[in-house]
């Protein structure tokens, strides 16, 4: 499970984050909403270890991600990052078999484990008949999905997701994110989601916390979060709401 305790950030004088506080737990997808600059990246961040923090705690399993390793974090924790541009002629498979590292291999030490787990989620993205080609050539939708199989490939039972779905068509959307849910409903992974769609994050998401400028505004199920005065007050529309006719979830309509 992570814990955020009262969590602030500061860049310089400007303070970024603001007393956050919020559990994750196992089997649980939490989806995080907030406009541009907001401090979605910057949460995530934290979580990871990859930002200092100015005051608060973050913990994993009751353990200070602070007295952990980077290696020790990469272990429980895997990312798919908003910017995954891979400049070097790196294969799909080589760069999904990288993220087993942290299991103890590195290139031509790999053994059946490792390869098996890259194959498997190479095939759960859709990607087995990419094994051989070059990450630098890839679209931008493609490498997002690489990126997916390779954090599924550590094996690590906490997703980080910065934008996961921004260059994916709608069948490889819905593709990730029933994949997201399935890990964390029969494999005990957890999971946080940064996005911008409204409707996927009221599909698969168990909880929904809207940041606006750093602070939590409104956090809990999406049916409680997704309403008219939270939406206005964040994204400064008017939004229309009702019901999914297919999976009786809250569905955002915005009013141009």
């Amino acid at each position: 499970m992570l814990k955020v305790a009262d969590l602030n950030m500061r860049y310089g004088y400007t303070e970024v984050i603001r007393d956050v506080s919020f559990e994750l737990r196992d089997g649980r997808i939490t989806a995080l909403l907030g406009a541009n600059g907001a401090g979605k990246t910057t949460l995530v961040r934290a979580v990871n270890g990859t930002l200092p923090i100015t005051s608060g705690e973050i913990g994993i399993d009751g353990q200070p991600i602070d007295s952990m390793s980077r290696r020790e974090i990469a272990a429980r924790i895997a990312v798919v990052a908003q910017e995954n541009e891979t400049r070097f002629p790196m294969s799909v498979f080589e760069f999904v078999l990288s993220g087993r590292f942290i299991h103890g291999g590195a290139f031509g030490w790999e053994g059946d484990e490792d390869i098996a787990a890259a194959r498997k989620a190479l095939e759960e993205c859709d990607l087995a008949s990419y094994e051989t080609r070059l990450m630098n050539h890839l679209s931008g939708g493609e490498r997002q999905r690489v990126v997916l199989a390779r954090a599924l490939a550590t094996g690590a039972q906490m997703l980080l997701l910065d934008e996961p779905t921004a260059n994916l068509d709608l069948a490889h959307q819905a593709m990730m994110f029933r994949l997201v849910r399935e890990r964390c409903d029969n494999e005990g992974f957890s999971a946080i989601v940064i996005t911008h769609d409204l409707n996927l994050a009221s599909e698969f998401a168990d909880e929904i916390i809207l940041l606006k400028q750093g602070s939590i505004l409104a956090k809990g199920a999406p049916k409680e979060v997704l309403n008219a005065d939270f939406l206005q007050e964040i994204f400064g529309v008017k939004v229309l709401l009702d019901e999914n006719p297919a999976s009786r979830k809250v569905r955002v309509t915005t009013v141009y």
